[in-house]
């Protein structure tokens, strides 16, 4: 059964790990009981058999919680584990081609960077979110060229798809991106470079939720 679409939340992006496909699977399972929304899996490694081992075992974890596994730059990996989408950046697939190759009802989301236009553009070509970043200094992409927060204002105010957040993003400075027109805060290293993966998603979830207790994530 394909899960419904929560479009909101916090999107949690893998990074490459050498622990094992097991390993990942449960800091990924942790992530998603601490509230984790969206799961990408993300590997820009040159190993197809571990990529394909990988974003199965995500693929079975994800549609077991009834939540979206996105394909990071792949659409023909995402094809094969039957994940829910994929999502294009600058040098990725074209949009039309991974839209002909995984149907009418995958996700497909486009990086937009710091570019308001790529994201007029990806709207008009059928996308289905906008990915703006990054906002802060981010460990995974400390070259990544940096966006304003007006930017997300702007968005907000001009186009209809939902909008993703990313790039150095925390507890604290998440809840601005929320209130500027974020509907997802999409993180790597403050949720995977944890010790306790869940308990980190669980404060990021409160970006979305601030009226909730802190409640104990184990």
């Amino acid at each position: 059964m394909r899960p419904e679409r929560p479009w909101g939340g916090l999107y949690v992006i893998t990074r490459p790990t050498q622990k094992g496909t097991q390993a990942l699977s449960e800091e990924v399972a942790a992530a998603i009981a601490g509230g984790a929304r969206w799961v990408q899996y993300r590997d820009k490694s040159e190993d197809p058999a571990r990529r394909q081992e990988e974003a199965t075992a995500l693929a079975q974890l994800c549609h077991r919680h009834r939540v979206p596994l996105i394909i990071n730059d792949d659409p023909r990996l995402a094809a094969e584990v039957e994940a829910d989408g994929v999502h294009l950046g600058r040098d990725d697939s074209a949009l039309h081609l991974a839209r002909r190759l995984l149907g009418p009802s995958a996700i497909i989301g486009v990086s937009c960077y710091d570019r308001l236009d790529r994201a007029r553009a990806a709207q008009a070509a059928g996308a289905d979110y906008l990915a703006f970043g990054r906002f802060f200094f981010s460990r995974s992409k400390p070259g990544a060229v940096p966006a304003g927060i007006e930017l997300l204002r702007a968005a907000r105010r001009e186009l209809y798809l939902p909008l993703v957040a990313i790039g150095g993003i925390t507890p604290e400075n998440g809840r601005a991106l929320v209130r500027a027109g974020a509907d997802m805060l999409a993180v790597i290293h403050g949720v995977f470079g944890q010790p306790h993966p869940g308990r980190a998603a669980h404060a990021f979830d409160r970006c979305f939720h601030p009226e909730d207790t802190d409640e104990p994530i184990p």
